[in-house]
């Protein structure tokens, strides 16, 4: 492959799944790079890292989602890489379907390409009251941008060199999936969906749950109405 492509693993107290997670990615898709990024984890996960001698960042501070990818695409961009790959550090995605993310971004066809469970409906759907809020955020972004996507809070994404570099300098802070759809539609880049199969979380917690995911709701829906105020078309953007 002549093109660089660096997967981004956040991690934060994933001591039961790292491992596997990184195993299972370097197995099926040993062509590519990858880098973690542990966000101050209170667990194991830093010296599971260490120990397997895996490439990673280990923030001192803890950012969120949000600040950890972001990390990520910085590296991506400070070193030159054609395509940055989030894939969580939990287990639920399948690097067998990377490359089904990754081939729309290589083919030029869009700047983003999301990793959807809802589009062939099949494996792990997530609940049904994640469903409802999942449809909701999905109704908010087509109803401020026009872009309909059906995975709004997927972390399994893809993106250009030029979609990184946007991202690596504007990237929300908190559960920042559904607002960097909007934004890069605002923005004037192309956004895409391939389907994929997840799985459920291999262990652990997450960290959106009972009264966390009103909250979650509430936070997120006010910062697209803001969002759609405040992002501009950039220069060299395609609408």
């Amino acid at each position: 492959m002549d093109k660089k492509i660096l997967v981004i693993i956040p991690c934060y107290n994933e001591e039961d799944n790292i491992v596997n997670t990184v195993e299972n990615l370097r197995a099926v898709c040993p062509e590519v790079d990858f880098l973690v990024v542990n966000d101050c984890s209170t667990d194991s996960s830093a010296d599971l890292l260490r120990s397997h001698h895996y490439p990673f960042l280990d923030l001192p501070v803890n950012l969120g989602i949000g600040g950890n990818v972001q990390c990520g695409y910085l590296y991506a961009v400070r070193h030159g890489y054609d395509v940055a790959v989030q894939m969580d550090g939990d287990g639920q995605h399948d690097p067998a379907y990377l490359m089904e993310v990754v081939q729309p971004v290589l083919d030029g066809r869009c700047d983003m390409c999301i990793g959807s469970r809802f589009i062939k409906k099949e494996g792990f759907q997530t609940s049904f009251m994640r469903r409802v809020g999942i449809r909701w955020l999905s109704g908010m972004i087509f109803l401020l941008s026009g872009k309909r996507v059906l995975d709004v809070t997927s972390g399994f994404r893809a993106t250009n060199a030029r979609m990184t570099a946007y991202f690596a300098q504007h990237y929300a802070a908190d559960y920042p999936e559904p607002e960097a759809i909007l934004a890069a539609s605002l923005a004037g880049f192309t956004v895409a969906e391939a389907p994929v199969i997840m799985r459920e979380r291999q262990g652990g917690v997450s960290s959106i749950h009972s009264f966390k995911s009103a909250y979650y709701m509430i936070k997120v829906t006010l910062a697209l109405l803001i969002d759609r105020f405040s992002i501009h078309k950039q220069k060299g953007g395609r609408a």
